[in-house]
């Protein structure tokens, strides 16, 4: 099977040229990468992101919008037969590999924990492992090595992709717009790897891939988040058709000439290694204030009683996200000033601060109501390579704390190390875990690469239900 850009048969754009020796080095890179290509480094932190996004997947397991989720791919996405069947992270139930990722990637994505990369204000992660997973279940036999080396390869082709595609058009999407695209490229690597198919299979992950616009959720919060659940949805369907024979127009952001400059080094600068992590479930954009509230409370030893009043300065569009009190907890992940004050008056914010249960915390409604937001130029002017944000309280008694200009925790300039990430883990899981349960996940995660049994030792961990107070997670 080949795809010929000058065939008639091949939807092209005139402005379009195809780049065959660019090509090829994609090809090489997607499909021939091995585990000793890659820095010992990298290895190991994606052993950190691994443990990180599943951390959030099972903290995330009772939102509504993961359940409804895992509803539609037990329903809508069922598996016509065995060798496409897929297990459903957290559930005990089956779907298509299709279902499988698209659950997977939703509820990661409906608690907003989970790793990004800054540069192209979007996250790989999220889509990335639960598309392997299931890729992982139709291929069968699959060392700890090709599972590690093919999540690297993944958030190399995701991130590099949402740099092109944001590089190259107008509009700010959605995460799933182009994790797709690696989705795609991994599906072909572990099922079937040669270049024509990849080539296919990328085509029609960007042809179909949700180009949904990122500030229309910003500016009306909802269970639509990142995209992430549909953009691993269409990964994964390009693959499993190209591996079919369908055939797909050449991928822009990746072959087009005006996409180049982000794919110039490839192999060589490990973009992997700059994912940031997120100690708070909310989005990225408001974390410098959330920290900088705390930081002040601890350095001037004020109780959220003591506060009079709040002032936040962030980037445009940190100013964009909601204000007040939420009424969802898609809203209270999507916005700035409840979790500025839910932060205060909890002294931390993790997943109950953003459930519902505090909504209607007399003490966090009086601090909401006297916050004040405002650009900073200086913020402005370092977005998206830096989070920064700054937040001002005044007292009762008449003192002014100013954090100064602070960056959001947890950039890969500042990396969270992996103990913290370890406490994160533990933390976001144990109401939903039991202490064997997590240290049998920590255990396979970081055996990966090192001893043989370990990914099948992380499947064994990572799909029975979640029970709670003696009900399964999922409905009958």
């Amino acid at each position: 099977m080949t795809l010929d850009p000058s065939s008639s048969s091949v939807p092209r754009g005139d402005a379009i040229p195809f780049d065959a020796a660019r090509r090829r080095a994609f090809a090489d890179f997607a499909l021939r990468t091995r585990y000793d290509d890659i820095p010992l480094r990298t290895r190991e932190r994606v052993k950190d992101y691994c443990l990180d996004l599943i951390g959030v997947s099972a903290a995330a397991a009772q939102i509504e919008a993961a359940r409804i989720g895992r509803e539609m791919a037990v329903r809508q996405m069922s598996a016509g037969a065995d060798d496409a069947r897929a297990r459903i992270l957290f559930d005990g139930r089956c779907a298509s590999l299709v279902g499988a990722a698209y659950a997977g990637a939703t509820q990661i994505d409906s608690l907003d924990a989970h790793d990004g990369y800054s540069a192209a204000k979007g996250h790989a992660g999220c889509g990335l492992l639960p598309s392997l997973l299931a890729f992982a279940e139709r291929k069968g036999e699959l060392t700890g090595e090709d599972f590690l080396t093919s999540l690297v390869v993944g958030y190399e082709i995701a991130c590099r992709a949402g740099l092109a595609l944001h590089g190259t058009v107008s509009d700010y999407h959605t995460s799933g717009a182009w994790v797709s695209l690696a989705v795609a490229a991994l599906g072909v690597r572990l099922l079937n790897p040669h270049p024509d198919i990849l080539r296919h299979a990328i085509g029609i992950a960007e042809y179909h891939g949700p180009r949904s616009q990122m500030m229309r959720e910003i500016g009306n919060p909802t269970m639509l988040h990142d995209g992430s659940g549909w953009g691993a949805m269409v990964g994964v369907s390009a693959a499993e058709l190209a591996l079919m024979g369908y055939s797909g127009a050449p991928a822009v952001t990746v072959e087009g000439d005006d996409a180049s400059v982000y794919w110039e080094d490839l192999g060589h600068t490990w973009l992997t290694d700059r994912q940031n992590i997120k100690l708070y479930p909310i989005c990225r954009w408001a974390h410098a204030p959330v920290k900088a509230a705390l930081d002040l409370c601890a350095a001037h030893h004020l109780q959220a009683s003591d506060i009079a009043s709040i002032h936040v300065e962030s980037f445009h569009e940190a100013t964009r996200l909601a204000r007040g009190i939420p009424e969802t907890t898609a809203v209270a992940q999507y916005s700035l000033d409840y979790p500025v004050a839910a932060a205060l008056v909890c002294g931390a914010l993790g997943a109950h601060e953003v459930s519902g249960k505090t909504f209607h915390d007399p003490e966090i409604a009086r601090l909401v109501s006297v916050t004040t937001v405002a650009e900073c130029p200086h913020c402005n002017a370092n977005f998206p390579a830096d989070r920064l944000g700054r937040t001002i309280l005044t007292t009762f008694d008449g003192r002014t704390c100013d954090s100064g200009i602070v960056r959001a925790p947890g950039e890969h300039s500042n990396p969270i190390s992996r103990d913290g990430i370890v406490e994160k883990f533990r933390t976001f899981t144990a109401p939903v875990l039991s202490a064997e349960r997590r240290a049998s996940i920590e255990h396979a995660v970081f055996s990966l690469g090192n001893r043989p049994d370990a990914l099948s030792a992380l499947q064994q961990a990572l799909y029975e239900p979640i029970v709670y107070s003696g009900v399964a997670h999922h409905s009958h």
